[in-house]
């Protein structure tokens, strides 16, 4: 077992680092690329999100499925149930199509009464909504109901996460839900992230933002990114990369080194830079946090064994060929 551990770990590193870890670039450059983890970045500002919601409409406007209702007194032959088509129109007898979309319900009286008085004197409209179809919002990812909602208001993201039957629990999918964060869409060029910790389980109001209509709210998965612990640990194998995840975090999933390992000379690579480097567990005892660098995808936490030789010559002498096929392996959650 503890040969297969260090041998596939190997033949991993390899295959996933190749020639990039001949060219090891130099400690301080390395440093400098291994980032501390700033778990600000992953989110909207609290001011950027205050920017974001914007004011609230003081009127529904009708739009495209809403179910109205057009009472002209007196007139029963132009007076009924309408439903606002895609065009956003709606049409009545003699007056033919009347454009609705956009207007509040006194708007839309207005000019149902500018259509209507070349033939009627002096008509006395109403119009009333018995179903709000128009105020959509729709929530993709990690929900029981993903999906297009309606709302007979602007909704807040509460009201659409309840809506949505909020994050799995249990079942397929539930494993995968990611709690820390949450993106809304707007428009082409519009997209904050909200920290949902601090919504759902603080319940600071503040970041239950006032969506708009048409905007997307995205919950993507724990496990979109994954990060491999390899050598003599534990539990080597995938495990799935999280917004906060550290170095640190890492090794304690994969169970931490084994008996057998070198906790002095851990390595930390990540192929798509060409960076590598070194820790020793001890320096993190000693509380030099700063070493607890974040993850990206891809990062290889590689723990050698005890009087192992040089990583660099035992990478030299294993074959790389097949060893790809293990990058596909169960994920941990």
């Amino acid at each position: 077992m503890k040969r297969w551990r260090a041998g596939i770990g190997a033949a991993l590193w390899l295959a996933a680092f190749g020639a990039a870890r001949a060219q090891d670039q130099r400690p301080a450059q390395a440093q400098a690329q291994f980032k501390l983890p700033n778990k600000e970045l992953q989110y909207s500002p609290a001011e950027a999100l205050r920017a974001f919601e914007g004011t609230p409409e003081e009127s529904y406007h009708l739009g495209e499925g809403d179910e109205i209702n057009v009472q002209v007194w007196g007139r029963a032959e132009v007076s009924g149930k309408q439903v606002i088509g895609p065009d956003g129109r709606i049409t009545l007898p003699l007056a033919g199509a009347i454009p609705l979309s956009g207007l509040t319900r006194e708007e839309a009286a207005q000019a149902v009464r500018k259509v209507l008085s070349p033939y009627y004197t002096e008509p006395q409209v109403t119009v009333t909504i018995d179903r709000y179809t128009n105020e959509r919002v729709y929530v993709l990812g990690r929900v029981s109901h993903p999906g297009a909602l309606q709302f007979d208001r602007p909704p807040t993201l509460l009201d659409a996460l309840s809506l949505a039957g909020g994050l799995p629990i249990g079942g397929i999918g539930a494993e995968k839900a990611g709690l820390t964060r949450c993106a809304i869409f707007r428009g082409r060029d519009k997209v904050a992230w909200v920290d949902l910790r601090y919504l759902l389980k603080e319940g600071n109001l503040s970041y239950n933002l006032r969506l708009q209509r048409n905007d997307v709210v995205y919950i993507p998965d724990a496990g979109d990114q994954s990060v491999y612990v390899l050598g003599e640990v534990n539990h080597p194998g995938a495990y799935r990369l999280t917004s906060e995840m550290s170095f640190l975090d890492a090794l304690a999933q994969a169970g931490g080194p084994t008996a057998d390992a070198a906790p002095g000379k851990i390595d930390l690579v990540r192929p798509e830079a060409g960076l590598h480097r070194q820790f020793a567990l001890a320096d993190f005892v000693k509380g030099k946090s700063k070493l607890n660098v974040s993850l990206n995808d891809g990062d290889i936490i590689y723990v050698p064994a005890r009087n192992m030789a040089k990583v660099g010559y035992v990478l030299q002498k294993i074959a790389p060929l097949g060893s790809i096929a293990i990058l596909g392996a169960a994920v941990r959650p």
